[in-house]
């Protein structure tokens, strides 16, 4: 985009004025004090330019005795092809204009619309431009300050007025991004170290909390084990009062049994012993009989034998004649009573009869005496084993009574033992589920004592811990990770920092050496020697352009404020810029008092090489000089600049 026309208003010594311009070089001559350098500086406020060599304000450009001054370019937007300069703006001119005021307030308006600095330099930027750059305008005695510029400031400026800033830009952006990582690099890796000695402290007091909570495990697992082995011990207690019942109550059953046996068997003798004593009974009724009947006999027979005693006496005195009177009465009377029945002969055959009676009546009684006394021996035994039976069974009952009442006893423990076990195992079952129980209720206190002093020696360790141990190792495992990530991303990084680096050395040393080339085929025209070079260039901070010249037949040295002459400074920067002109980006440069310096031929040799080297129609060069002689109007377009009492004033115009 070039640069149409210029309109200046109320700014410096012009009060109003029109400068057209044309592609290709144009020239601003005029005396010294006629507004040449203000027409250029008004070009570079427009173009955003804050501060200037002239004035630290703004404000201070604007003309005596006026409150607001503007400056507006006309801008070329034409088409170039199928395609305009500027896309956005849909019309060959564009009109940018900044505004000045007194108070302190500058604005800028594109076509007419308010605007930003911000969108004006976006603008500016995608055509090349930088106002502030001294190679695409350079001000009234910019020519010397370019000169003392360190080696390093003038690649800077060589890059940004050709468009390679973004190289040196990656590359910074590089080694920022391994300096920012190699210093996150060495920051983690302190912090890694902190966080590890912190981290094998909170290790060492995690070990204690695990120990602790292994401590308070076993607690609870003690006292859920005592608890159950007291409930064992409980339902060892119930089995044993079950086994003592149970036994008690075989106990029982046995004398019950035995009871029954000996009540039973009491009962049989007692009806054994009845049944002896009816027999005896009735043996001694029989012998009562035979006694009676043998009585009897023996009676019958005494009676007979008195009556045959009698009868013989009587006979006898009868027969002897000498019976007496009362015997002979009593005998009649007896006679008369038995006469009939007692006949002496009956009579003997009764006592024979009798008589023989009696040995069987003497056999039945001794043999009922035999069998009585049999018998009475088996009364005698039977009631020996009624009276044993008799003891045992009273015995027995004694036994029975003491069981039931130490079965009762023992129901009534049970009953509480029970009671004691149900306690003891709900409160077990709140513990957790039954577990198998292989120690005394007696071992596992001591245990929980033993247990419970180690706890006592960790009682300064609290929970906190395994949340700041927990807390530490995520710390110092993300360090870790991000050390390893950062590590990696350094060497990335340093790989790109090499490729980017690679990158701009290939673009600078391919500049420079075309650069080179033909700075050293201008300044053959002012038979000089020179060369162009990149210095520095392993370190990008430190590289730097070198421009050597030598004027002569000198060998070329360094161009700096010391060495060569000012003529010979004007002419080595001129012959640099010109061999730099066809790779700058921006269209549009410009030039004050380059040849303030130079002998009239070195003159004549840069303005011909001027206007060779700016042929391209796309392309603009301004050039102020006091003097036009070296230029042709066919060849240029030249302004006059002339102040008339105080007012700048576009002279002429060819």
């Amino acid at each position: 985009m070039l640069i149409q026309e210029v309109i200046l208003e109320n700014f410096m010594s012009y009060e109003y004025a029109r400068v057209p311009f044309k592609s290709g070089v144009n020239v601003v001559c005029g005396p010294n004090g006629s507004g040449k350098s203000s027409l250029l500086l008004a070009i570079s406020v427009a173009l955003g330019q804050s501060y200037t060599e002239r004035s630290r304000k703004l404000s201070d450009l604007i003309r005596w005795g006026r409150d607001q001054a503007r400056v507006t370019l006309v801008l070329d937007n034409a088409k170039r092809g199928k395609r305009r300069p500027v896309p956005k703006f849909r019309k060959d001119q564009i009109f940018l204009t900044r505004s000045l005021r007194r108070d302190g307030k500058y604005w800028f308006a594109l076509e007419n619309r308010a605007a930003t600095k911000a969108e004006v330099e976006r603008l500016l930027a995608k055509l090349g431009v930088d106002p502030d750059n001294m190679l695409i305008i350079m001000h009234q005695n910019m020519v010397e300050q370019f000169t003392v510029l360190s080696p390093q400031e003038k690649l800077r400026m060589v890059e940004a007025a050709v468009g390679l800033e973004s190289y040196r830009k990656n590359v910074l952006k590089a080694q920022k991004k391994l300096t920012r990582t190699s210093s996150q690099e060495s920051s983690i890796s302190k912090l890694l170290e902190s966080a590890k000695q912190t981290l094998n402290y909170w290790r060492e007091q995690y070990d204690r909390y695990q120990e602790k909570k292994q401590l308070l495990t076993k607690r609870r697992f003690l006292e859920r084990e005592l608890t159950w082995a007291e409930a064992v011990r409980r339902e060892d207690i119930v089995k044993q009062f079950e086994a003592k019942r149970k036994k008690e109550q075989a106990v029982l059953n046995q004398i019950e049994d035995e009871t029954k046996e000996v009540t039973d068997q009491l009962q049989i003798e007692q009806n054994q012993l009845e049944k002896l004593k009816d027999e005896w009974k009735n043996l001694f009724d029989d012998r009562l009989s035979l006694e009676r009947e043998k009585a009897k006999s023996d009676s019958t027979i005494s009676i007979c034998q008195q009556l045959l005693k009698e009868t013989a006496i009587l006979e006898n005195a009868i027969q002897s004649g000498n019976p007496t009177p009362l015997t002979i009465q009593g005998f009649e009377e007896t006679l008369s009573t038995q006469f009939e029945l007692l006949k002496s002969e009956n009579l003997r055959k009764l006592i024979q009869n009798f008589n023989q009676q009696l040995p069987k009546l003497n056999t039945k009684i001794n043999e009922n005496k035999k069998t009585m006394e049999s018998l009475e021996e088996d009364v005698e035994k039977v009631r020996s084993q009624v009276l044993d039976n008799r003891i045992r069974l009273a015995l027995l009952q004694y036994r029975e009574e003491n069981t039931k009442a130490e079965l009762k006893r023992l129901e009534r423990e049970l009953r509480d033992a029970k009671t004691y076990l149900d306690e003891a195992l709900k409160k077990a079952e709140q513990t957790g589920p039954r577990i198998a129980v292989i120690k005394s209720v007696s071992e596992i206190l001591d245990e929980i004592r033993v247990t419970d002093g180690h706890l006592a020696a960790l009682s300064d360790v609290s929970e906190d811990i395994e949340r700041m141990y927990e807390s530490y190792s995520k710390l110092y495992l993300e360090l870790k990770e991000k050390a390893t990530l950062v590590a990696e991303n350094r060497e990335k990084t340093l790989e790109e920092v090499k490729t980017r680096m690679q990158a701009w050395r290939t673009v600078i040393r391919s500049l420079l050496d075309r650069v080179s080339l033909q700075y050293q085929k201008i300044l053959t025209q002012a038979q000089a020697l020179g060369e162009v070079r990149l210095v520095n260039e392993q370190d990008i901070e430190a590289a730097g352009l070198g421009i050597l010249v030598g004027f002569k037949g000198s060998k070329p040295v360094p161009l700096n404020a010391y060495t060569q002459s000012g003529g010979e400074r004007t002419t080595a920067t001129i012959s640099f810029l010109l061999a730099l002109q066809q790779h700058v980006r921006s269209p549009f440069r410009a030039v004050d008092e380059y040849d303030i310096h130079m002998d009239p031929k070195n003159r004549e040799i840069i303005a011909n090489m001027l206007i060779s080297t700016v042929k391209d129609e796309n392309s603009q060069y301004i050039v102020l000089t006091p003097s036009q002689i070296t230029f042709t109007k066919e060849e240029v377009n030249i302004i006059t600049v002339q102040n008339i009492e105080g007012k700048s004033i576009i002279r002429e115009v060819a």
